[in-house]
């Protein structure tokens, strides 16, 4: 195999790496977005309950109603 052989396969295989990174990259891209929308829309219901809320304080050890 000759020099230029070795360097055009060598080329080859990075620019399939690189091809392959930038699809992984373009992907968790839109995954953040996806993510980034959910805890907004989250973050929005759960300052309408506190919002909404009676005044009522929770405590962490008090007995459920069911109890």
């Amino acid at each position: 195999m000759t020099d230029t052989t070795a360097l055009t396969e060598h080329l080859a295989h990075l620019t399939r790496m690189l091809d392959d990174l930038s699809d992984v990259v373009a992907r968790q891209d839109r995954e953040i977005e996806r993510l980034k929308t959910r805890v907004e829309m989250l973050s929005q219901r759960e300052a309408q309950r506190e919002a909404d809320a009676t005044g009522a304080v929770v405590l962490g050890d008090e007995r459920p109603p069911h109890y």
